[in-house]
């Protein structure tokens, strides 16, 4: 039986988000419909609105639900299970059939979405996207691990793999960056730096387990991590002190703190150490330019990290009892809520950087 449904529709043309209502399909055989409850509102989802199209798009991709309809090949779900809805495969080695793709006819065209779509009051995806969680989570707040806490605490624990003691620097502290704080504290890092050119985001990271604040809009931000980060005992090829991070993570993905990341990590201590590491784990908009006989001559490394290299079967029961036992406050890193019907003013206040941690999308 179809589902009716209210969901934010990308036009084709540049224009404001619509809401629109809709009826979603019956699942096929891999595919479960949700009832949501809430949604993130990601600052990713802003590219991909200011990217050409060539109809309709659909939006969202981190959620909680419960499941009210399942395809008869769905064997990890039932209805009625309370689900988080990400788009990163639930168990990436498991997989042996592509997604089935859910397709909308919406006014303007049929809609196409990257995975899922989470931006609507109901949605079908494939199972390979829905993680069964326990009945008694937060149904609000914990909508953001499906990809913020995903992607920035999972760069910190599976790409970069920092371990107790580490020296981090965290260069954006929005939702992503403020994951990535915590999951460096989980680690036990230290120090825990923090870099952003607003004082107020600065300290609200220390809630997070920041131990420094560095504003980068009134200081040389690599000058500054060097200053506070220093092995006397170590020197590098050139006979130069050891000094800077030994992780750097870009939560933002922008030219100039892609290109900062690299040279704030120290340089290997020669013959005995490797070089820091720069993480890139926001959505690049720009080309970047590294100074590569700098990374050779000083062993550093440059990685990318695409949804914290994540697997949600395993990492998200870790993360929700992070949030059950008080070590990953949700309920703080969610700072703004909205109805479905003010998508464009969510929207509007994420470009703006209005929007200190992350916004959701809550559904009556």
């Amino acid at each position: 039986m179809a589902t009716s449904a209210r969901v934010v529709v990308l036009p084709q043309e540049d224009a404001p988000l619509e809401v629109q209502e809709v009826s979603l399909p019956d699942p096929g055989p891999t595919q479960v419909v949700v009832r949501q409850f809430a949604s993130g509102v990601c600052h990713s989802q802003l590219h991909q609105m200011h990217r050409p199209r060539r109809g309709p798009v659909l939006l969202g991709h981190e959620s909680t639900g419960e499941v009210i309809a399942k395809g008869s090949d769905v064997a990890h779900l039932e209805e009625g299970d309370i689900v988080l809805v990400t788009w990163v495969p639930r168990d990436a080695k498991a997989i042996r059939t592509p997604p089935a793709a859910a397709h909308l006819s919406v006014a303007g065209g049929n809609a196409v979405s990257q995975n899922v779509f989470t931006w609507a009051d109901h949605t079908i995806a494939d199972g390979q996207f829905v993680v069964k969680a326990g009945p008694d989570i937060s149904r609000d707040v914990t909508a953001i691990i499906g990809c913020a806490v995903m992607t920035g605490a999972g760069a910190v624990l599976n790409t970069a793999n920092v371990q107790k003691g580490d020296s981090v620097a965290i260069f954006g502290v929005g939702g992503v960056g403020l994951s990535a704080v915590v999951g460096a504290k989980m680690r036990g890092a230290d120090p825990i730096i923090a870099v952003d050119l607003d004082a107020t985001k600065l300290e609200f990271a220390r809630r997070f387990g920041a131990t420094h604040g560095i504003d980068a809009s009134k200081v040389n931000a690599v000058e500054a991590i060097h200053d506070l980060v220093g092995c006397p005992e170590e020197v590098a090829i050139g006979g130069q002190p050891v000094t800077g991070v030994d992780y750097a993570f870009d939560c933002i993905g922008l030219k100039v703190t892609m290109e900062q990341i690299v040279p704030a990590v120290r340089p290997g201590h020669f013959g005995a150490r490797q070089g820091g590491t720069a993480v890139l784990v926001g959505v690049p908009s720009t080309p970047v330019e590294l100074n590569a006989g700098a990374m050779l001559g000083q062993e550093k490394q440059f990685r990318g990290s695409i949804g914290g290299s994540c697997c949600p079967d395993r990492d998200f029961p870790m993360f929700l009892d992070w949030h059950a036992k008080g070590d990953l406050d949700l309920d703080a890193l969610v700072t703004e809520r909205y109805p479905i019907d003010d998508i464009n003013e969510a929207t509007t206040a994420l470009e703006e950087g209005r929007i200190s941690g992350r916004a959701i999308l809550e559904f009556a």
